[in-house]
């Protein structure tokens, strides 16, 4: 017990919370703001952004206008600058002071026009906007949000001895049930002995939470109004809960919530039953084990090979193959190493996209089988806004099927050198490198373990409505163990985008990520792929040499992609084109990791004693070989421009090909 008190404080100590006058909110038809914030990214159409804004408020005031509806989320994605928004009431409120509340939170978010985020918390209810819809599954989702949580104090304290202690009491319980109520609410209150007091108090997380996400930020609430204690009233305020306590009455007392069979398991008040019972428990575990332990031995084969499918939907493959037109050309979105994605139209009319793995003959299975289950492993426990969410997945024989987030602009290449070419202004880039390197960061160094993706390129890059980059097919994505700087393994990915240690030596690192992180940088600025030569020039170079060739000569203007017009931002973009080179450098040591870059890029590059040096390339021979050697072709391959040899059901290009397209060149260790 003295521990977890220890470490509830600790808590405190990293969240300072604020004290503030005492918010005099008695009725519940009063709704005066707590906290409230706008955003500081500004949407890049104004009138589509409020458009879609006032849609998102005006859905989700009819869902509360049902009667006891607390909760309801919408969205509105027309023409861009899209609007995802939250509201969530406490349950102690009538219809009519929910809307009053939602109203209220309205009225003070109409005057966000800077930004495309905002949020507000009243006493009541919370309302909140984003443009990313993240934090719709996930409420501890901050982002854009721009603040952590916060404790506030009243500034007057109890005079009763028992004060403290008794409402300690009462938040204990609290902080044990509410995880446990089936819609993450509590209210209650208690007496106080020696006066008579009585003291109001509720605990609320976000309805469209877990019992885990509840149960750490109701902890957390309980140390912040632990520490406001005998203070007459407090709160506490995150994205994910909320917590009070008054001795002002702000619900009715028939409005408590019954809690005691929620305590039982919880209480150390229930009586030590010794004797018989315990001896019978005693070999009870003993069989149990036993038998659990034969079972373990059995099935253990079984589990290894199975993937670990949380937060993934399991789809049936008959309703998947309807939502395609039977996987129809037409609803093809694109093409990889392993397989097609298609555009599907589920049963409730949501829009998804879905990624039919091919198997090919008998000895290709095992491998394409686990690159299904490993990108079933890593996309559905890992959730940021810039990386591509993984709703489902769907595996019948040799059917394997992902079921994706739908991106309607689909990859970056297009916007490049595709159909869309020059559509993209500097603003529109400049965004794009920001959110993959945060894409990145995440993977590396915000989860619980890093991942190294191993394939980043442009084609891998989806746009979003608002050409918010996501980062995506984790096919040949891997661990990498926090002990160790580096894993040894084949060569898998793309050439041209792969960095030299890994493609020559097979040394793999998260830096593997931040030197393609690079070129696609120089992707984004030049328009070119780096599979491209300098045609103007008599010396042939791929991208990477041509850019480095210039910066060497402070030409670097000559770099930039002519469809871009840059004259009010060209000092920014030199700067861009430096952290680029940086990404690339050899040895690898001299490369920033992505956390570092995510800092670099908002306030121009910083390289201290670092001193930019010719990256290390891989010539035409090199790469050529590097292709024949990972797939087993001969070095001597059809001279004819067209010609394509099939291999375990992936196109094999020859060496113009490989060198022209960037094909993937896949070996799975």
């Amino acid at each position: 017990m003295m521990m977890a008190i220890l470490v509830m404080f600790l808590i405190l100590f990293l969240i300072n919370p604020a004290t503030s006058q005492p918010i005099n909110n008695t009725e519940n038809n009063i709704n005066t703001p707590i906290r409230s914030f706008c955003g500081r990214n500004p949407p890049i159409i104004l009138s589509n952004f409020i458009n879609n804004r006032n849609s998102t408020f005006t859905e989700i005031r009819r869902q509360i206008s049902s009667n006891g509806v607390y909760y309801a989320r919408s969205q509105s994605l027309s023409d861009g600058d899209s609007v995802f928004g939250v509201v969530q009431c406490r349950n102690y409120l009538s219809t009519a002071q929910c809307l009053a509340c939602l109203d209220a939170g309205v009225a003070e978010l109409d005057r966000c026009i800077t930004g495309n985020g905002a949020y507000i918390s009243f006493d009541n209810c919370f309302l909140r906007y984003a443009n990313y819809v993240d934090f719709f599954n996930n409420p501890d989702v901050v982002e854009d949000a721009g603040f952590g949580p916060l404790g506030i104090c009243g500034n007057q304290s109890a005079s009763e001895p028992t004060f403290r202690q008794d409402v300690d009491g009462m938040l204990s319980d609290i902080r044990v049930a509410t995880p446990k109520t089936s819609n993450y609410y509590v209210a209650s209150t208690t007496q106080i002995t020696s006066e008579n007091t009585t003291v109001f108090a509720i605990a609320q997380c976000v309805e469209n939470t877990n019992q885990g996400i509840c149960r750490n930020c109701i902890n957390m609430a309980y140390a912040n109004l632990y520490t406001c204690l005998p203070s007459t009233e407090a709160r506490f305020i995150s994205m994910g809960c909320f917590a009070r306590y008054s001795v002002t009455p702000f619900f009715s007392d028939n409005q408590t919530i019954y809690i005691t069979n929620l305590l039982k398991e919880d209480s150390s008040k229930v009586p030590v039953i010794a004797g018989a019972v315990g001896g019978a428990c005693f070999l009870i575990i003993i069989i149990v084990s036993w038998l659990l332990f034969r079972r373990w031995k059995k099935s253990k084969k079984a589990k290894e090979d199975s993937p670990e499918l949380e937060g993934a939907i399991n789809y049936n493959y008959k309703d998947l193959q309807l939502a395609t037109n039977n996987f129809s050309q037409e609803n093809v979105l694109g093409k990889g190493g392993f397989g097609e994605v298609f555009k599907a139209i589920l049963e409730d009319q949501s829009i998804v996209a879905v990624k039919r793995i091919e198997v090919g003959y008998e000895k290709a299975k095992a491998k394409v089988k686990e690159e299904f289950e490993n990108e079933v492993k890593l996309v559905s426990n890992v959730h940021h806004r810039n990386l591509l969410r993984l709703l489902g997945w769907s595996s019948e024989g040799s059917n394997l099927l992902l079921v994706l987030e739908y991106i309607p602009n689909g990859s970056l290449d297009r916007f490049l050198w595709g159909p869309r070419r020059g559509t993209l202004n500097w603003k529109q880039r400049y965004g794009i490198i920001y959110g993959v390197a945060r894409g990145l960061a995440h993977l590396h160094n915000e989860f619980h373990i890093k991942i190294i993706h191993r394939d980043i390129k442009s084609s891998n890059i989806l746009l979003d409505n608002d050409f918010q980059p996501k980062i995506a097919d984790f096919g040949l994505a891997r661990f990498q163990p926090e002990d160790k700087s580096h894993i040894s393994t084949k060569f898998a990915g793309t050439l041209g985008y792969t960095a030299p240690e890994y493609a020559l030596h097979g040394i793999l690192s998260e830096k593997v990520d931040t030197y393609s992180f690079g070129i696609v940088i120089l992707e984004i600025i030049s328009g070119r792929r780096c599979t491209d030569t300098n045609s103007d020039e008599p010396s042939m170079d791929y991208l990477l040499e041509h850019a480095w060739k210039l910066y060497e000569n402070k030409k670097q203007v000559k770099f930039i992609d002519e469809t871009l017009d840059v004259s009010k931002h060209e000092q920014h973009v030199m700067q861009i084109i430096e952290i680029a080179l940086l990404c690339t450098q050899s040895p690898v040591s001299t490369r920033p990791t992505m956390s570092e870059v995510v800092s670099m890029l908002p306030n121009g590059l910083s390289l201290g004693n670092r001193k930019l040096t010719r990256p290390t390339l891989i010539d035409h021979d090199r790469r050529i070989r590097i292709a024949s050697m990972n797939k087993g072709i001969h070095s001597e391959m059809p001279k004819e421009r067209d010609t394509k040899v099939q291999l375990q059901s992936v196109e094999v290009y020859d060496e113009v090909d490989v060198m022209e397209k960037g094909i993937n060149v896949d070996t799975h260790s």
